[in-house]
């Protein structure tokens, strides 16, 4: 389905970004990481202007256009109690400033029919408390999202993914970790890669400033104190 096809990742070499890689692979497509942990990607921190820079330039040398740009890379998380100035602003750099800049560098090298697919976040809509950074960060791209796809009208296509409660381990949860949500299990990498690969296709091409939430149900699930068993210990 991808065969010959350019996919950019960011924070692509572990947990889910990983496995949109290797979906990506398995495929057909030629795949180009970018990931602050040490490997036989291309090592660099998207929070710095020009390694986005670099970044840019080594991937349209390398190959010359871009298919597809999957913003994934993980943002700090941290709440108002201790999150310094500087580091919300770092995440902000991470999370949404990192997917602008290289949504502008890519914008003149984006194949005809392209996608831009942007990781939130459930917790664009909710939150635990000690948050912040994260939450401003996802809710960001998320309108990051429907802002490109209008100004990207006509040659790329741009949506997102929120997932919930992904478990990049695999791991099998059973109790109430499970049925707590409508789907009755924790979500894997492989639920949001196949929504990824999904929307990069033909098949999703009437499809454009969505976000799609992938979280077992849990964001549609109301909650009150003593309804189906809830309790809230205060």
């Amino acid at each position: 389905m991808f065969k010959n096809k350019v996919a950019v990742i960011t924070g692509g070499a572990h947990g889910i970004g990983k496995c949109i890689a290797e979906e990506f692979k398995k495929n057909g497509a030629e795949v180009c990481i970018i990931d602050k942990a040490e490997g036989e990607h291309y090592v660099g921190n998207i929070g710095e202007k020009a390694v986005l820079e670099e970044f840019a330039d080594y991937v349209i040398k390398k190959y010359g256009r871009v298919d597809y740009l999957i913003n994934n890379a993980l943002p700090l998380m941290k709440g108002i109690d201790e999150c310094s100035y500087e580091e919300f602003q770092y995440t902000l750099s991470v999370g949404v400033t990192a997917p602008f800049y290289l949504s502008k560098l890519f914008m003149p090298y984006f194949s005809q029919g392209g996608s831009i697919i942007n990781i939130s976040s459930s917790r664009d809509r909710m939150s635990q408390p000690q948050t912040e950074s994260y939450a401003a960060a996802k809710g960001g791209i998320a309108a990051l999202t429907h802002a490109l796809a209008v100004s990207l009208a006509g040659k790329v296509r741009v949506n997102s993914i929120s997932p919930g409660w992904i478990d990049t381990n695999y791991t099998v949860y059973a109790g109430s970790d499970a049925v707590q949500q409508p789907a009755g299990r924790v979500g894997n990498p492989l639920d949001i890669a196949n929504m990824v690969l999904y929307l990069c296709s033909d098949k999703a091409g009437f499809i454009t400033g969505e976000n799609i939430c992938i979280d077992g149900g849990m964001t549609k699930q109301m909650i009150y104190h003593g309804d189906n068993g809830w309790i809230l210990e205060s």
